[in-house]
């Protein structure tokens, strides 16, 4: 879990670099019934948010607040990340 948040802290510097969002949303699934798809697998999810946003779950919507395809949004993270 250390080592998971961890990370986090990287991948969120690199949203405020990439995107300037105003915050983030962080949320934990732990398990299959918790939409981990794997019983005893913990993954962490990360969104930047914008002051006059929708909430974060227009994500999974398919509605995007940040009009960028996931390609470009991939590459960015990929570059930034190193």
């Amino acid at each position: 879990l250390g080592e998971m948040m961890q990370l986090a802290q990287r991948v969120e510097g690199v949203y405020r670099g990439e995107y300037k969002p105003d915050g983030m949303n962080l949320g934990m699934n732990l398990g299959r019934a918790a939409g981990a798809g794997v019983a005893g697998h913990l993954h962490l999810h990360m969104l930047p948010r914008w002051i006059g946003d929708s909430n974060f779950m227009t994500v999974a919507g398919e509605t995007r607040v940040h009009p960028e395809d996931l390609r470009t949004t991939y590459e960015r993270l990929s570059r930034a990340l190193g």
